[in-house]
């Protein structure tokens, strides 16, 4: 049984799906007029490993994650490069995904982009307007709040209790201050026909449109993104859904936290962040998203050089333990089946299960990591008792999308290795350390 904090519902609740052993699941992507820093990195990880958990359940999941391909920064920064905002949104569209495969992501199922989903968008506000949900006022069209009763039901808010100056852009067009642009009169940059002139779409209407398209107008099982888009993003997304579709737009929300410095969240308007290209390059992928992991999904996740310490001796360990298995079965030329230790995996899973429990998911890792180093200090080493211990560990690490390299010995290593222990068991250290050196600088021992 899978459990989920329901952002909606502020519980923990059984994951029921709509479709018996198939989950559909929307996560918002980014505006790409830049590239993506490690906090953007977090929401990326956490939902490829929930993916991995219902999989790893056995359901069948459709993961869809759009590109927002056309923005006010967008427009500026085409404009300041003297180039199309396709070729802004391009480049880093490619740089977005090369993060999302640098982080052994498995490859979302679509990627819608706003820029393919104008038709769409434009009919569903021209829906709005019609039954008296949106208004238009001289080009622009905006969604009225006081058409949906339980506008601030998602972020758990009364709009008379909002301050709407420091809370949304405040416009003299607006009947309501918390009135959103479902569509933008423009005049500079990319822009489309429509039926209340020249413009583009706003943000809140895009995901909603996108959504209906990639899941056939329904409701979906799960619909997530980073904490800081509940609201307004998210509550406005749910207002729309209820007043054009007549239905809410997802069964569970699912908000991950934020990453936080000395200097408070990490963003780019704050200026203290770490492009996750560079990031991923400097740590390599499997650390990177230990550390992200390493914290509830739900909470935020403390970014300093002590968090990064302890996830490197953390993972450390557990490599080690895996390199000294492969090392000592291919020197003694045992091969493993597929028996793992059925109980501890489950145990695992268990964790996971529970609403992405990672620390203590990682306990059980550490628990195996354990078992599996005392099986390798035996006078006679039980390899079926190593096997099931190995085995357990690797499928623990593949649902956190963690692929540690298996270490490969060539017929020269394996006798170097032979060599080096004849040398030291004869106390002829001079002749080990030459040995040692050779199988160091490889990376053997």
């Amino acid at each position: 049984m899978i459990k989920l904090y329901n952002s909606y519902t502020l519980k923990i609740e059984e994951f029921k799906p709509i479709k018996p052993n198939e989950v559909s699941m929307y996560v918002c992507g980014p505006t790409v007029y830049n590239h993506a820093h490690i906090g953007n990195a977090r929401p990326i990880v956490v939902f490829d490993t929930l993916r991995r958990v219902f999989e790893a359940n056995g359901y069948k999941v459709k993961f869809v994650s759009n590109f927002t391909d056309v923005d006010d920064k967008i427009i500026n920064k085409a404009i300041e490069e003297g180039v199309s905002e396709k070729e802004v949104a391009e480049r880093y569209i490619e740089a977005y995904n090369n993060v999302r495969k640098a982080l052994n992501v498995i490859p979302v199922d679509v990627t819608p982009r706003v820029t393919e989903t104008m038709p769409e968008i434009i009919e569903f506000i021209d829906k709005l307007v019609e039954n008296g949900s949106a208004y238009e006022v001289n080009g622009d069209v905006y969604f009225s709040v006081d058409a949906d009763p339980k506008y601030g039901e998602l972020s758990h808010q009364k709009i008379e209790e909002l301050d709407a100056g420091s809370r949304v852009e405040e416009n003299t067009q607006k009947k309501n201050p918390f009135d959103f642009a479902l569509w933008k009169k423009t005049e500079k940059g990319i822009k489309w026909d429509s039926p209340w002139g020249e413009g583009r779409p706003g943000w809140h209407t895009e995901c909603v449109v996108m959504i209906g398209k990639e899941f056939n107008h329904g409701m979906i099982d799960i619909h997530g993104g980073g904490k800081d888009l509940k609201f307004p993003h998210h509550e406005n997304e749910v207002a729309q859904s209820e007043c054009c579709n007549g239905h809410h737009l997802a069964n569970y929300w699912i908000h991950n936290g934020m990453l936080e410095t000395a200097g408070g969240k990490m963003s780019k308007s704050l200026g203290n962040t770490q492009w996750a290209k560079d990031v991923i390059e400097l740590n390599g992928a499997n650390l990177t998203r230990w550390l992200l992991l390493s914290a509830k999904y739900r909470d935020a996740l403390i970014y300093s050089d002590e968090t990064w310490e302890t996830s490197r001796t953390e993972l450390g360990k557990i490599e080690t333990v895996l390199k000294q298995t492969e090392l000592k079965t291919q020197v003694n030329d045992v091969a493993f089946g597929d028996a793992y230790n059925e109980e501890k995996y489950n145990e695992f899973i268990e964790q996971m299960n529970d609403d992405l429990n990672t620390p203590n998911a990682y306990m059980v890792i550490f628990d195996t990591v354990k078992l599996l180093n005392q099986a390798l200090r035996q006078r006679e080493i039980d390899y079926k008792d190593v096997e099931k211990q190995y085995n357990a560990l690797k499928k623990m690490l593949y649902v956190l999308g963690i692929y540690i390299d298996e270490l490969k010995l060539s017929k020269e290593d394996k006798e170097t290795y032979n060599a080096w222990s004849k040398a030291k068991a004869e106390k002829d250290f001079e002749t080990a350390d030459k040995y040692r050196a050779v199988l160091s600088e490889k990376g053997i021992l």
